[in-house]
């Protein structure tokens, strides 16, 4: 285990933070996060995988460490997301990689790999949806928002954002919520209370359904790259339920798949068991 160092870069005027850890001489895996959170919810991976492998872990602008820019000055869209986190990678030096995406993380990822298709080595894939039937009973709320944002469908996310919806978000689903640590939320609910943060997640929970257009795009990215991929899937996830995890089945044909009877963050209760496989993936794809 080699310590994880944490850094900030310039890109595009925005200071954006991430952890680091092992030797860039080794393969190189990029951890992107999902929502709420953060490169914190990598911490055992960076921590448990850096003596075989070049860890890097970004914050998305808004998120983390990283600078929040007002709505104002930065476009929160996954598109531009994915275009500054691009010109992070690119920046960084950084020609060849595995991604290990989950939730946010995928959306990210994909357009990523898709502009990118001959850097991307591997996907590790933790609840990171490309499919519409992926889509689980989580997201009914954020479909009537789609259809009409207005005040009121705006006020039913709220709730989300209050310090017991984070918690939800890490112990929804899980078997023993006892093994989750509370800082998650904590760290994420003192980031959700800045200004902005809530236009700013509700921005991002619109522009989603961006994503649910390029799904089709990323399934042939798949179909016609094929690059191997690690599922570890947390089944119990109410946003992206199991039926996300099997609809890769269609398109992948390398395809390592695993699923715990877990959440949404499922390294927090199955992480040690996840961060195995993910060793003997690497290994085994990255000879």
């Amino acid at each position: 285990m080699e310590t994880t160092k944490y850094k900030k870069i310039k890109i595009d005027g925005i200071n954006i933070a991430y952890r680091e850890a092992g030797n860039p001489q080794n393969p190189t895996l990029v951890l992107l996060h999902g929502y709420p959170a953060s490169s914190h919810q990598y911490r055992k991976v960076l921590n448990a995988l850096s003596d075989d492998y070049y860890l890097i872990a970004p914050d998305y602008p808004g998120y983390g460490n990283s600078d929040f820019p007002s709505p104002d000055d930065y476009e929160y869209t996954f598109k531009n997301i994915a275009n500054t986190l691009d010109s992070f990678l690119e920046t960084k030096g950084l020609s060849s990689y595995a991604i290990m995406m989950q939730d946010y993380g995928a959306p990210i990822g994909f357009r990523i790999a898709n502009k990118h298709p001959e850097r991307v080595t591997a996907i590790i894939n933790q609840n990171g949806n490309a499919y519409e039937e992926g889509l689980g009973k989580g997201w009914e709320l954020i479909r009537e928002f789609w259809a009409d944002r207005n005040e009121k469908t705006e006020k039913a996310l709220l709730p989300a954002f209050t310090l017991e919806g984070l918690k939800w978000q890490y112990t929804h689903g899980t078997r023993n919520p006892e093994t989750v640590n509370p800082d998650t939320w904590h760290l994420d609910y003192l980031r959700m209370s800045r200004p902005n943060a809530h236009k700013v997640n509700l921005d991002l929970w619109y522009d989603y359904q961006d994503n649910v257009k390029q799904y089709p795009l990323w399934q042939k990215y798949l179909r016609d790259n094929e690059p191997p991929m690690l599922i570890v899937w947390g089944k119990n996830d109410e946003y992206f339920p199991e039926q996300g995890a099997e609809a890769f089945k269609k398109d992948v044909k390398n395809l390592d798949y695993n699923i715990y009877n877990t959440g949404h963050f499922a390294l927090e209760e199955d992480g040690t068991e996840i961060i195995k496989k993910i060793r003997t993936f690497m290994k085994k794809t990255l000879k």
